[in-house]
């Protein structure tokens, strides 16, 4: 597994929970693989009842599977799961970039969000000219926090990103497999829609963004048909 330190405020749960999501999310921890919870807290320096609450809170999610008797399993890939996680980010996601052009063509954005934006996609430019998956990921994170917190909508952007976890699996294996600057491109073309205010095409640039998943996830099903339920 991918370990970082743990922070200062993160309790045993909270840490093995923050780990092993990451490490499913970038298929560290493959679709299908068996988890181990002596193994997973030696890795992490814990003791096995911190791990067993972060599985079991994994498995409300359908992320995990908890096996009676066998251990717990990396969930395989559900479409229907990753098709639901997808509408509802699309539904969210159109919905606050709308707003944010029309704050924007009222002079009610604030020009250093604007500028934040811009930051993060120059650094998005720089990571695919100098390709780093997972810098890549977190900054496409970033740009798409972004805009729910210039609005004032942090809370839709927590309930987004614990429900996105399935949608989050194709978004990397798609950087890593199908390795087209094409999100990137998108982010720009949504950030200049913003500057302009144009809500009804930063709406459509989302809608096509966000469902560009489709695509890929029938490319990665090709390579890695065993990650699949």
């Amino acid at each position: 597994m991918k370990i970082t330190p743990k922070n200062t405020d993160e309790t045993g749960r909270m840490y093995a929970l923050r780990i092993l999501k990451k490490n499913i999310v970038d298929t560290t921890l493959a679709p299908g693989m068996m988890l181990s919870e002596n193994e997973l807290a030696k890795e992490l320096g814990l003791s096995r009842a911190p791990v067993r609450e972060a599985l079991i809170e994994l498995s409300r999610s359908d992320i995990v599977e908890i096996l009676p008797q066998r251990g717990s399993r990396v969930s395989l890939i559900n479409p229907e799961l990753v098709d639901e996680a997808g509408f509802f980010r699309r539904t969210l996601e159109c919905a606050v970039v709308r707003l944010i052009c029309e704050m924007n063509a009222q002079n009610a954005l604030k020009p250093e969000i604007l500028l934040e934006l811009k930051a993060n996609l120059n650094q998005q430019d720089f990571f695919i000219k100098n390709p780093a998956d997972d810098k890549l990921m977190e900054l496409d994170n970033e740009f798409h926090h972004i805009l729910f917190s210039c609005c004032g909508k942090e809370r839709c952007y927590r309930l987004c990103r614990d429900m996105g976890i399935h949608f989050d699996r194709i978004r990397h294996l798609a950087l890593t497999t199908v390795k087209e600057p094409k999100i990137v491109n998108d982010h720009f073309e949504i950030y200049e829609a913003i500057c302009r205010g144009y809500a009804d095409y930063a709406e459509k640039l989302m809608q096509k963004h966000l469902s560009r998943f489709k695509i890929d996830e029938e490319l990665i099903r090709e390579q890695y048909p065993e990650y699949f339920a």
